[in-house]
């Protein structure tokens, strides 16, 4: 029996030891190649859409990774695509009922002026979340009374909120104030820039005697959620499907330029969603989206395979960017990380929405991004006072980037403009 026992224990410290070893192994190997590979994607013609790009591929930096940006696939589809909770079709996501499903686009040419999405083109384009529905959405959501918390928005800090109509919205608490603010004003700058695929979004302050949240006094207990704690609230849509990053934007192309050919209508309006994606999340400094694919590629050839993080699709081909929390705040805090990957992908694009490149032009002319997006969320949102805005520091980091995005458009138009 004593021998029995000497035999088994030797025989789960053989088992721990390899485990370990092969861990270790991995772990060594990955952090070696962290420290070599600086690839770059050699093109047909000689160029490279992601050329050598200079990056600290030391250890530290991976583990920072690991630390910060959030990128699991898993989590991502767990926020929208579980089907035990996803409930009956929001229809609130208008779709134009003319959205191409296929079929060459052979009468009219798909640019104009030369960097411009053509106007035919953007009358097919899915409406996403409007104005008016965003507004009565939130008017909703601020009353409504919650009845149930349960995991399924995607990190440990989020809950998925079930109101009292049978309703759904997720609720960031966030690990710390960055998160919830950035998301926050991430949705009022896309409402700035007439962006219409991020849902709509409202704060709540938490308390267990009010009558939104009394409900649920018992589970916020659990959780350890601070009472009084400002969280968000936003929209949670189902029926949605993961998306992968088209080919005009992987490693292997040149990147998004007039020149498309052989493309079907419902792919251009796949790639005029994704132009205001680019500017949109290189304006935010969003690392957690194209950005970490980008950074990843370093040791995964194949990422831009697999479906990009936070974002998803309707069925009649909107797309929806969800899961902004490491926009602005957070995105400003760790800029020097990600800034040359966010210059790499904003490069890559020289087709633009012509509404989204007014808008840019316009808040770069007047220099009043800060002025216009405080008045836009203390306009919109009663709680904006007790989250608080961009510091003075991040607001000018937003304008700048603004400034950017133009001076990046007005390089396109001279180099395409006569096209």
């Amino acid at each position: 029996m004593v021998a029995m026992r000497v035999l088994t224990s030797n025989l789960f410290a053989l088992l721990f030891l390899g485990a370990f070893a092969g861990v270790f192994y991995v772990w060594s190997s990955l952090e070696d190649r962290l420290e070599r590979h600086k690839r770059g994607f050699a093109l047909p013609g000689g160029g490279s859409f992601y050329p050598k790009l200079p990056v600290d591929l030391s250890a530290k930096t991976f583990r920072t990774l690991l630390a910060v940006p959030a990128t699991h696939r898993a989590q991502l589809k767990a926020h929208n695509l579980s089907e035990n909770a996803a409930g009956s079709r929001h229809d609130h996501v208008k779709e134009n009922k003319t959205t191409p499903q296929g079929g060459s686009v052979k009468l009219d040419p798909p640019v104009e002026d030369g960097i411009f999405w053509s106007a035919w083109l953007e009358d097919l384009l899915p409406v996403g979340f409007t104005e008016e529905y965003a507004r009565a959405w939130r008017e909703r959501a601020r009353a409504a009374r919650v009845v149930k918390l349960e995991p399924g928005c995607g990190r440990i800090s989020n809950q998925l909120a079930t109101f009292a109509d049978g309703s759904k919205a997720c609720v960031r608490y966030g690990i710390n104030a960055d998160q919830v603010q950035g998301e926050t004003l991430t949705y009022y700058l896309a409402c700035l820039l007439g962006i219409t695929n991020v849902p709509p979004l409202v704060l709540s302050q938490l308390n267990t005697y009010s009558e939104q949240w009394g409900a649920v006094k018992t589970r916020l207990g659990g959780l350890q959620w601070s009472d009084h704690a400002v969280v968000s609230l936003t929209e949670w849509v189902s029926n949605l499907s993961g998306v992968v990053t088209p080919s005009p934007l992987r490693q292997e192309s040149g990147g998004l330029h007039p020149e498309l050919l052989n493309k079907t209508a419902a792919e251009l309006v796949d790639l005029m969603q994704w132009s205001d994606l680019i500017i949109f999340d290189y304006m935010t400094a969003n690392f957690d989206r194209l950005v970490s694919n980008l950074f990843s590629l370093q040791w995964d050839a194949r990422v831009m395979e697999r479906d990009t993080n936070n974002l998803l699709k309707t069925p009649r081909g909107g797309l929806v960017f969800i899961d902004n929390e490491a926009g602005l705040v957070h995105g400003f805090r760790v800029l020097n990380m990600w800034e040359q990957y966010h210059q790499t992908v904003l490069s890559s694009v020289c087709l633009f929405r012509k509404r989204t490149a007014q808008r840019v032009a316009e808040l770069h002319r007047r220099r009043d991004s800060k002025t216009r997006l405080l008045e836009l969320y203390k306009d919109s949102e009663p709680l904006s006072s007790k989250l608080g805005f961009l510091s003075e520091e991040h607001a000018a980091v937003l304008q700048d980037r603004i400034d950017r995005v133009y001076k990046h458009i007005v390089h396109c138009k001279e180099k395409y403009g006569q096209l």
